[in-house]
């Protein structure tokens, strides 16, 4: 049998390694920055201020052009729940939205 103190150093380790992967992975949670959604002259711009990674956002149909002015990668999905594959937008890129009407609702997620 193992010595008590054997047990409890490696209980200790397990939990201070556990503690470390919790507090670091809290750091990447969330993009920083915003992204951008302009639709019209007459409409104000939509701004999703530091967006959390793996969150989907349905586009308006008016949506005209997205901007993403954050550190992380966004995708576009053209269906209003990010389910299919998308096309990536790059951090400082934007995107250009075809006609509306032509490939139906969009979407985007974070990461």
């Amino acid at each position: 049998m193992r010595p008590i103190s054997a047990v409890l150093s490696a209980l200790s380790a397990a939990a201070l390694t556990g503690a470390l992967v919790l507090a670091t992975a809290g750091t990447a949670l969330a993009a920083t920055g915003e992204v951008v959604i302009y639709k019209s002259e007459l409409q104000r711009l939509e701004t999703y201020s530091n967006p959390p990674n793996g969150e989907c956002y349905p586009l308006p149909g008016t949506v005209h052009i997205l901007l993403n002015q954050t550190d992380t990668e966004v995708t576009i999905h053209a269906d209003p729940n990010c389910m299919f594959p998308g096309v990536p937008v790059q951090p400082d890129h934007g995107w250009h939205a075809p006609p509306s009407g032509i490939t139906g609702p969009f979407s985007f997620g974070i990461g």
